[in-house]
């Protein structure tokens, strides 16, 4: 990335010389990062597109917003209550909800 062309060519020749390189053109999305340029040269970061995939895989695009984690219509007992059936699945969320804070642009 810089303002000298030639010197980005050059470079971009000698890398595809021992790598086989292939141009994408601009970038969009990267690691769960989207990528928008502006007029001025600037870019905006943002991980939305990241969040409502997120929201989409688990089937909670639609839920709506509550005051408290806590749902108080459940009566707390010592056996507890499985919320969860696909283990994977619940790891697979909290490593992505942890990504996504770890990645926060």
């Amino acid at each position: 990335m810089g303002n000298n062309t030639t010197l980005i060519h050059s470079l971009v020749s000698k890398l595809n010389f021992v790598f086989s390189l292939k141009d994408l053109g601009d970038l969009d999305y990267l690691l769960g990062i989207e990528v928008q340029r502006q007029n001025d040269g600037s870019l905006i970061l943002t991980q939305s597109k990241y969040i409502r995939d997120l929201l989409a895989e688990t089937k909670m695009d639609e839920s709506n917003p509550i005051s408290s984690p806590m749902v108080g219509r459940y009566k707390l007992t010592k056996f507890g209550f499985e919320y969860f059936s696909d283990h994977t699945l619940y790891r697979s969320i909290v490593g992505a909800l942890l990504y996504a804070r770890i990645t926060r642009p």
